[in-house]
């Protein structure tokens, strides 16, 4: 019989060790903007951060979520949220309150990044990334030709994924990311996205109407993330207003049929459109058609 030496044992305690630890690990879900376009000093843009063993994607990136990030990385124990330690961000669609901090997120500290930003998203996010080159070409400049102490002469730019089709875009570290195509008006492509690890499952709805393709997605999810119109504000619009968002967002009496479908652990209300009506109405008429829990989102919440 050939008996191990040392190092053998060392090696398979090592990796019994780090796949206990991984077992263990516990994902963490933390809102990094539930707000609409609509100027807020509470809320910034959309954005989710998920954290699973010592790793964050983050999910939209709409004004203010870089902040966001950095409050969540000093004040919630959350080091994975350090904007040079963010890795992967996956963009639903190119809207500017999904996107606006993209850019501020591959800028920050670049040059003292250690690993590559990734981004993934619909077609056109080559070009808006190239965009922030353009608009960053002067201070990339600087930074490489000056007396910066550079890491990484390439760290300020992103690998590119653009989704050409539903279905699972990444796979690495105990955790899958799914992409699936949703309704948002004249957006197309729009994407959902299901996240799963060992412990977790999480749909992201983006900005959507109702859509069956959803509703198969978080069939028993553990979590719904998900925009919603207020019935009540949406009332009060004029047609022409009342046409667009509609067609572009999934009002109270939809989401509660939804919800009612999937029958999620948690269904989390985000990028509430509310107009003149208090955003409690949200919750509240959800409630009404819905016996499941629910969560109006603020931010930095965390579940």
């Amino acid at each position: 019989m050939k008996i191990k030496t040392p190092m053998t044992w060392i090696s398979l305690l090592t990796a019994a060790v780090l796949s206990t630890v991984a077992a263990n690990a516990e994902t963490r879900v933390i809102m990094l903007g539930t707000g609409t376009p609509v100027p807020s000093a509470e809320r910034a843009g959309s954005g989710v951060a998920i954290i699973y063993n010592n790793e964050a994607y983050l999910f939209d990136m709409g004004h203010g979520t870089v902040q966001r990030s950095i409050q969540a990385w000093k004040k919630m124990d959350a080091p994975e949220l350090n904007p040079t330690k963010i890795k992967n961000v996956f963009l639903t669609h190119l809207h500017s309150d999904h996107t606006l901090d993209y850019p501020e997120l591959a800028a920050t500290y670049w040059w003292r990044r250690d690993q590559q930003l990734h981004a993934y998203g619909p077609t056109g996010l080559q070009d808006m990334t190239n965009g922030y080159y353009d608009m960053q070409k002067m201070d990339i400049s600087l930074r490489l030709n000056g007396n910066t102490p550079v890491r990484d002469a390439n760290m300020y730019k992103v690998a590119i994924t653009e989704i050409s089709k539903d279905g699972i875009i990444f796979d690495k570290n105990d955790v899958t990311v799914e992409a699936f195509t949703v309704s948002h008006g004249d957006i197309e492509p729009a994407y959902g996205y299901k996240v799963t690890t060992p412990d977790k499952t999480i749909v992201i709805s983006g900005d959507t109407t109702y859509n069956e393709n959803l509703v198969k997605k978080a069939e028993n999810v553990d979590i719904l993330i998900h925009e919603v119109i207020s019935h009540e504000g949406w009332s009060a619009l004029d047609k022409n207003w009342q046409n667009y968002h509609q067609l572009s967002h999934t009002l109270t009496t939809d989401l509660a049929k939804v919800a009612n479908k999937t029958k999620p652990g948690l269904l989390v209300l985000t990028h509430v459109l509310h107009y003149g009506a208090p955003i409690e109405t949200a919750y509240t008429e959800i409630s009404a058609l819905y016996d499941g829990k629910v969560s109006l989102a603020n931010d930095l919440d965390e579940y």
